[in-house]
């Protein structure tokens, strides 16, 4: 008689509140149901090697409490098993060693690309279905339903910003606060527009352009000009540091030289944006005759183990649950989600872009009207700014410069800008915007 088959939980990518809540709830429903769990620590990273003794028997008793902390139980790696054909192999044996023959994991679009081909190298053997995880946001779920660990890193962020903001007032001083992302803009908008922060630039902007540093240095300095023509020496600016990815290396000394991972992505971190932009800036405002302080904060890796906050701990537990009810029930090769209260399996082929062959990227819809209420409250410089001879001579004035310097230097900004929200019920002459606000409302925080 052969032992009874395990199940197995791995998790990969970066860390993000709630994965011990996905833990624990997966395995006291698993263990309740009579199945073993075991918990292969640091991801792929022992497995893909042959290396079977990085293992951690699950139980009720070690994880019915583990939800409430953030971090990972079993440890966390990038390790990426697809880039060589014996490694996915590896895998897959290791497993087999394990008597796994369900396995959870956790992680963002990288480790789902991980789950999907160990499913096609598994050949049947192995039953694997997949939990969304990233601070990101950006796994291809439906625009409403958000990444596991998005809104407690949200909240923190938020948290900190808003310190910030006090900071800036207090001290007459702008900060540059670059929000993890890699390629999207989720989690710097989130945070920006939930704390008020006098603009936000994430990489969806430039979709369909090529990112030009310049165009981001001068984005930045136009609200600092606009800014100080209010009589405001502060602001917070927050910045996604997906933008890096979208820029012409040549613009950026040394990014073509810049570490990547195990999946290719660019080590962000090597890239210190914020420090860039910092004097860049400082350099442009000089050009007219302005010194202001700046400081660059990089927030990211003080949200990645925050412990959840009660959306994420509910929502964790009833992603475990449904991840081992699936497996249990004969489910495979599907991405958890929870859709409206309900459950809903979403099929690893519908994750794969077809254009690349990986997994979908889930971008900031710029389209939306969410996006357009929170670029309505943005200090930056806009179309309507230009069509208003009297508030361009007030920024310009503020620059040293002559209208028609300013507007070619700074006009080309507004090249690629969305056009206004616009509601279709609005009466004629209704309450009008001005500067991206409506009249009557503190311009910026």
């Amino acid at each position: 008689m052969s032992q009874q088959k395990s199940l197995a939980i791995l998790v990969g990518g970066g860390p993000a509140p709630g994965i011990n809540s996905v833990i624990s709830s997966a395995t006291i429903r698993a263990v309740l149901e009579g199945v073993e769990v075991t918990g292969i620590r640091d991801g792929f990273e022992w497995i893909m090697k042959g290396n079977i003794e990085h293992i951690s028997p699950l139980t009720i008793e070690e994880v019915s409490r583990i939800h409430f902390r953030g971090g990972s139980y079993i440890g966390i790696s990038r390790a990426n098993p697809t880039r060589d054909p014996q490694h996915l192999e590896n895998t897959v044996i290791s497993l087999l060693r394990l008597n796994v023959s369900r396995l959870i994991t956790i992680g963002g679009d990288d480790t789902a690309y991980s789950a999907m081909k160990l499913v096609e190298k598994a050949e049947g053997r192995i039953r694997v279905v997949h939990v969304p995880k990233t601070i990101d946001n950006d796994l291809d779920l439906p625009a409403h339903v958000d990444t596991f660990g998005y809104q407690t890193a949200r909240h923190y962020g938020v948290e900190i910003v808003k310190n910030l903001m006090v900071d800036a007032r207090t001290t007459s001083r702008w900060y540059f606060i670059v929000a993890m992302g890699r390629k999207t803009g989720h989690l710097a908008l989130g945070i920006g527009k939930a704390a008020g922060a006098s603009l936000t630039l994430i990489p969806e902007e430039f979709l369909g352009h090529q990112i030009r540093f310049k165009a981001i240095v001068d984005t930045l300095v136009g609200a600092i000009l606009k800014r100080l023509s209010y009589g405001r020496r502060d602001g917070v600016a927050v910045i996604a540091e997906g933008l890096v990815e979208g820029l012409d290396p040549s613009e950026l000394q040394g990014l073509q030289d810049v570490e990547r991972d195990t999946h290719g992505n660019v080590r962000i971190a090597e890239v210190n944006i914020g420090e860039i932009l910092k004097a860049a800036v400082q350099q442009r405002l000089k050009e007219f005759g302005i010194k202001t302080t700046v400081v660059a904060k990089n927030i990211g890796y003080e949200l990645r183990c925050a412990d959840p906050i009660p959306f994420d701990l509910e929502y964790t537990r009833d992603l475990g649950y449904c991840a081992t009810k699936c497996l249990l029930s004969g489910g495979h090769s599907v991405m958890i989600s929870m859709q409206g209260g309900h459950f809903v399996p979403i099929p690893f082929e519908d994750l794969i872009n077809p254009l690349t062959g990986r997994a979908k990227i889930r971008m900031v819809d710029i389209h939306s009207t969410r996006y357009a209420i929170a670029r309505r409250y943005m200090l930056r410089l806009r179309r309507d700014d230009f069509e208003d001879p009297h508030e361009l001579a007030k920024f310009a004035a503020t620059a040293g410069m002559s209208l028609a310097d300013f507007r070619k230097e700074f006009g080309y900004l507004i090249e690629w800008e969305l056009p206004p929200l616009v509601f279709g019920s609005e009466p004629e002459g209704g309450v009008p915007e001005r500067h991206g606000v409506v009249i009557g409302l503190d311009p910026a925080p």
